[in-house]
């Protein structure tokens, strides 16, 4: 299966071809899309880039196991889900405090709710994925080498011809971009 072809189709039928072959391909194919947005929400909640880093890496591992286990319709809005529940537990655990979300996650919300929630992450990601968007060329290059390729700045200097600094600047300015730009945009942008 060549990877290349996948990118411009879409989630839904990706997952549809998930169900049927049970390849993990397909599923890296889904999580690099969101990598970014995944590494976002995690700073957003964690506010530390290697704990973000770190638990990236483990909704990875989450999001395959559970892919597995059971059908996802909307895969960016449960992705979110899972990314802001590891990010609550992670801080609930780290301050040794019991939070709401037990209870939250014991309880069922009613579909109406679940859906307006479902609606409110699709939105909030598709602002972080337009926000992107808004980036210069360095900046989100850069950006995507490092958190989404998983390059050192060495080996960024070294494919984009930037030097060191530069790297550097372009990653720490493209965070603070991405976040001036999200501030910016209405809350209400569907």
């Amino acid at each position: 299966m060549d990877k290349k072809n996948l990118h411009h189709i879409d989630d839904k039928e990706i997952l549809e071809l998930f169900q049927r072959d049970k390849n993990n391909e397909l599923l890296g194919v889904l999580l690099q899309r969101y990598t970014m947005l995944l590494f976002g929400v995690c700073m957003k909640y964690l506010k530390n880039e290697e704990d973000a880093k770190d638990s990236v890496q483990q909704i990875f591992l989450k999001v395959i196991s559970e892919l597995h286990k059971y059908r996802v319709d909307y895969f960016k809005s449960w992705l979110y889900m899972v990314a802001k529940n590891h990010c609550l537990m992670k801080l609930r655990d780290k301050n040794k405090q019991t939070t709401e979300l037990s209870e939250k996650l014991l309880s069922t919300p009613d579909v109406d709710e679940e859906k307006q929630t479902l609606q409110e992450k699709e939105a909030s990601l598709q602002k972080m994925e337009a926000a992107l968007k808004l980036l210069n060329t360095e900046q989100l290059e850069c950006i995507d080498l490092f958190y989404m390729q998983k390059k050192t700045y060495q080996e960024i200097s070294e494919y984009t011809g930037y030097s060191m600094m530069q790297v550097k600047s372009n990653i720490q300015n493209g965070k603070r971009n991405l976040k001036i730009q999200m501030q910016r945009m209405p809350s209400d942008e569907q």
